[in-house]
């Protein structure tokens, strides 16, 4: 059995990392991750821009991590330290969960002939957007790292009472492990949560809780009140700009057909239903627990803390993450969200053990029928894995943004940069609008507003204020470009360069705009460039501003600058950090995190309270009268 395992680990990692090399690539997304760590580098801190702190990372995990790799790796480039963590980390989580599930086996399999072959694993590493994300950048290697290491440990953890007992090191370990997963991802905390809820209900006594409680919770505990005293935030700007808070049913269920369809999920799944059941048939004993007529804590902690026990909460807590992201309405990567979910609920059959016909236990027409169901269920898992891996995904839909605003990201860049594995940021020059870019910045050293134009060979620019009298020689004004993309932009710009976008993930003026409800997903805010030029030292006025600017909305945006509880906000991030600073939005956290304003000008105003500036341009009031 144990060779058959190590057959089947060594063989699924090799498969999914050679797919996964092959279909390798660094996105968007993720090369603005690296843009905080060469902040981190430069000593400027964890923000995006110099001067402005913002969280634009989901994971706290990844970042520190790719700081650590840029750290280790000097001079080497970091896009190429993000390909190289995040692919070892992918291939090591899945070899993580099926050394978790065949530990999970191994009790019931003590003394009886049976081969461990990939199963549930087989189909999480068919589906293409698997192999697509175990690089990208992103951080899901990491997730799966973390989700296939907190198994594995669970698993340990629940057998500990009907076998050897783990140490309290391992224990503290779990929980420590455990605590981690908001750091990971902040939506994992439900896994993490649930896991922790169960150690301390299986708790022997309240000094052990307690210190179960510490190790979990030491570490997210203390970060979080660093992001709430340094950023003035419960949560990192990303989730504000998303709305992570928020419900689109509707769209997170178009989410789901769309990552459904293309590969016919059910299929497996029912195949997998059936597998296990035969693996419950063949090697699992119900646990019975026969609970006394009086309240015993012993009962529930042996009923936690069990190998049942652990198998639900996988599943759960796969629920639990397919219901989150379907609420929030999903992605607009195709198929990005829903592999944790996945990776989950696929779990507790990762590997399935084939039992060798055994006349010692089981008549011989029953076990060679046992056997025969059990091989029969395996090959249509490997039959479909054949097929979901060479599927052609979305088809002609996959780098079209439909109506569903869900595209195949990778497929997706790979034609707009003309790069089959789009890497690293000098990649992504090919996209529209770059090379331009660099162009225009290296054309207007007294500093301006770069807006993307309606061609994609120029940008139009706000030029900035004139240097004062005595600036030196070399001096540059200051540099902001306004886009979306962000990372493909402020990779390949210095760091003195200010990038800031208008969905909010890195402008927090945009990140505390309110939700446009049939906005794209992931793209649901929508801050006009006119407040970029409002809040900036940029020329306001015509002939400086482009056409499609509007002047009086550019003074009515910097009026409504002046609104008190934005300026407030403003300044929890863009003020002097020091104690005082530190404190104050360590206490305000909660109401700038809940603080909306209106991306029309105008109505921003006359929710503050404030006076319209005088008109520019008179309103129109209709033609003359003519005649007698």
């Amino acid at each position: 059995m144990r060779v058959s395992l190590w057959v089947s680990v060594t063989l699924v990692a090799l498969l999914f990392g050679w797919g996964a090399w092959q279909r390798r690539w660094i996105a968007d997304d993720g090369l603005i991750v690296l843009r905080t760590v060469r902040n981190l580098l430069a000593g400027n801190g964890p923000v995006f821009n110099a001067g402005e702190r913002v969280e634009a990372n989901t994971s706290t995990a990844w970042s520190y991590l790719m700081y650590l790799g840029g750290l280790v790796s000097g001079a080497a480039r970091l896009e190429y330290v993000a390909l190289t963590l995040a692919l070892v980390l992918s291939v090591l989580g899945v070899v993580l969960v099926m050394l978790g599930t065949a530990r999970l086996y191994a009790p019931a399999l003590r003394g009886r002939q049976a081969v461990l072959l990939p199963a549930g694993v087989l189909v999480y590493i068919a589906v293409p957007p698997a192999r697509d994300f175990a690089t990208s950048g992103l951080e899901n290697g990491l997730v799966l790292a973390y989700l296939g290491l907190l198994w594995w440990m669970m698993v340990v953890w629940g057998q500990a009472r009907r076998g050897t007992p783990t140490s309290r090191a391992f224990d503290l370990t779990l929980a420590f492990v455990a605590g981690l997963s908001v750091l990971v991802r902040p939506e994992l905390a439900l896994i993490g949560g649930l896991a922790l809820v169960m150690m301390l209900i299986a708790a022997k006594d309240w000094r052990a809780r307690a210190l179960i409680v510490a190790a979990g919770g030491l570490l997210p505990v203390g970060y979080q009140i660093f992001r709430m005293g340094y950023y003035g935030l419960l949560f990192p700007s990303t989730a504000l700009a998303k709305e992570a808070s928020g419900a689109k049913w509707q769209q997170g269920f178009v989410y789901l057909a769309n990552f459904n369809q293309p590969y016919l999920l059910w299929a497996p799944a029912v195949l997998l239903v059936g597998l296990a059941v035969m693996v419950r048939l063949l090697c699992g004993r119900p646990v019975r627990i026969d609970r006394p007529r009086t309240a015993d804590a012993g009962w529930l902690a042996r009923m936690v803390q069990s190998p049942s026990a652990v198998v639900i909460f996988m599943l759960l807590s796969g629920f639990l993450q397919a219901v989150y992201w379907i609420r929030q309405g999903g992605d607009f990567m195709h198929g990005r969200v829903l592999l944790t979910p996945l990776f989950c609920l696929l779990a507790p059959v990762a590997v399935i053990p084939l039992m060798l016909p055994d006349r010692r236990r089981m008549a011989r027409g029953a076990s060679y029928l046992y056997a025969g169901a059990t091989s029969l269920l395996w090959l249509g898992v490997v039959g479909w894995s054949l097929w979901a891996a060479n599927s052609n995904g979305m088809g002609a839909d996959a780098t079209r943004v439909t109506y569903t605003g869900i595209v195949d990201e990778r497929r997706f860049y790979a034609q707009a940069t003309g790069h089959a594995h789009p890497l690293t940021a000098a990649d992504y020059l090919d996209y529209p609008r770059m090379r331009a870019v660099l162009v225009a910045i290296q054309n207007t050293p007294d500093g301006a507003l770069w807006l993307p134009s309606g061609n994609y060979d120029t940008w139009d620019v706000v030029p900035a204020y004139p240097p004062p009298p005595d600036a030196p020689p070399d001096y540059r004004g200051p540099q902001t470009v306004f886009f979306t993309n962000l990372g493909m932009v402020s990779m390949n710009v210095g760091l003195d360069v200010r990038v800031i976008d208008q969905i909010g993930l890195a402008n927090p003026l945009a990140a505390h705009t309110a939700r446009i409800e049939d906005g794209r997903i992931g793209h649901d805010k929508n801050l006009f460039p006119d407040w970029a030029v409002a809040e900036g030292p940029f020329f306001k006025e015509e002939p400086y501003i482009p056409a499609y600017l509007d002047e009086d909305w550019i003074r009515q945006a910097e009026a409504a600058l002046n609104c008190p509880e934005t300026v407030s906000v403003l300044d929890a991030i863009r003020a002097p950090m020091g104690p005082r600073r530190f404190l104050s939005n360590l206490v305000h956290a909660a109401e700038f995190t809940r603080y909306r304003i209106d991306r029309v000008p105008l109505y921003e105003l006359r929710r503050c309270g404030l006076p319209l500036p005088e008109p520019v341009n008179p309103p129109y009031a209709g033609l003359p009268p003519t005649g007698p």
